[in-house]
């Protein structure tokens, strides 16, 4: 049976669409309207709230805290400081990645960690012989994402604290109208955001909190089909969407490398021992044979494509999710796995799995488009990710 999050009688009561969808077991709204629409502009010009209470967290505290952490994810947990939060993957022992999510030092033997798919028997595994306790505290710990222009305005509203020395990726402990909270500055829409942490039992308080701080600046409460369109443009990654966890994958072909996933940065090979170690320095010695880019589709090419028909250029009304093949030099060149109109850039985004030899910036490519069920393809070309990093996120 699916569960509700904390914010579920808030939501229940705004939610228009009655469009749900299932996360982690819980079900949350797709969108609150029967457009995602206003919610996508909101990130971007406003501030939009999201309930992100879904994902799993599990603290983890006691002397070996930090050295199980650096034992099992690809950064360097024991360098990072109080009040830093640290975005990692962690792999199998053959170097393949099987999640993603950050990791919160929360005091010298504190830390918390998130991920997207249930990750409390993989600690204990790796914590044998170690002093540590991990508690699950997914249910417990309710979380919203505060993400757009004014997100810093409006939580300053309600905080007890100068939040304007909160640098990326740092968090603080603080009280938002009396609820105690720890704010990171963190989000999965590549624009100024925060990420609030509480416990379960203030969750309604804290949501009218904000709401009511935030209605002088376009507060919107949004799903998720805006933030998957958010998340495109900022070029971040979805499990079980632009990759396969190597503990679900069925052959081998569909497990990634942080190396292949663009995660080489988070690779850490001066540590001498995490799991997965000795096969990522060996593949460091050579080019990996996929790159994750990102790609965007050109325009004259898509509209020359329906006007071959008589029709006008159809859009994706929502960002998809799906393998589209991509072709270079006469082959296939890999595969795009999700994409759409960013409404922002005007311009038709993807994100992609390139063979290396297709991968370089600026190498011009094809994407498989079914217009009017034929099958066809649309020009493309390699461009950086992300699509959009305004400065706003980090200053």
């Amino acid at each position: 049976m699916l569960k509700t999050t904390p914010f579920h009688p808030r939501i229940a009561a705004l939610c228009k669409s009655h469009a749900w969808r299932r996360w982690a077991g819980y079900v949350v709204a797709s969108s609150y309207e029967l457009s995602h629409e206003r919610e996508y502009h909101a990130i971007r010009v406003a501030a939009a709230l999201f309930d992100i209470s879904p994902l799993y967290k599990y603290v983890v505290r006691g002397k070996d805290a930090a050295r199980l952490l650096d034992r099992v994810v690809t950064r360097d947990v024991t360098r990072a400081s109080i009040g830093q939060v640290l975005y990692t993957p962690w792999c199998d022992g053959l170097g393949k990645v099987l999640d993603d999510g950050t990791v919160a030092r929360l005091g010298e033997n504190t830390f918390r960690m998130t991920s997207a798919d249930p990750g409390l028997r993989w600690l204990e595994q790796n914590a044998l012989g170690l002093d540590v306790a991990i508690e699950d505290v997914s249910d417990s710990t309710a979380a919203l994402a505060l993400q757009g222009p004014y997100a810093r305005a409006i939580l300053q509203q309600v905080a007890d604290c100068d939040l304007a020395g909160l640098k990326y990726f740092r968090l603080m402990a603080a009280r938002l109208r009396g609820v105690p909270v720890t704010i990171s500055r963190t989000g999965y829409t590549g624009d100024l955001g925060y990420e609030i942490w509480l416990d379960s039992a203030h969750a309604l308080e804290l949501w009218d909190a904000l709401i009511d701080a935030g209605a002088g600046y376009g507060i919107t409460p949004a799903g998720m089909l805006a933030l998957d369109l958010a998340r495109i443009e900022a070029g971040l990654m979805l499990i079980d969407v632009d990759y396969v966890s190597a503990r679900k994958a069925l052959i081998e072909s569909q497990k990634s490398s942080p190396f292949e996933l663009g995660l080489g940065w988070t690779v850490d090979l001066k540590k001498e021992r995490f799991v997965g170690r000795s096969a990522l320095a060996e593949e460091a010695q050579h080019e990996p044979q996929w790159r994750f880019v990102g790609l965007e589709v050109d325009w004259h090419s898509l509209e020359g494509l329906y006007a071959e028909l008589g029709l006008a250029p159809q859009l994706p009304g929502a960002a998809w999710r799906m393998s589209v093949p991509a072709y270079a030099g006469g082959e296939q060149a890999g595969y795009a796995t999700s994409g759409g109109w960013s409404p922002l850039l005007k311009q038709y985004i993807a994100l992609a799995h390139l063979q290396s030899r297709w991968a370089a910036i600026g190498t011009q490519v094809e994407i498989e488009l079914t217009v009017e069920h034929r099958r066809k393809r649309a020009a493309a070309r390699v461009v950086p990710r992300p699509f959009f990093d305004p400065g706003r996120k980090r200053g």
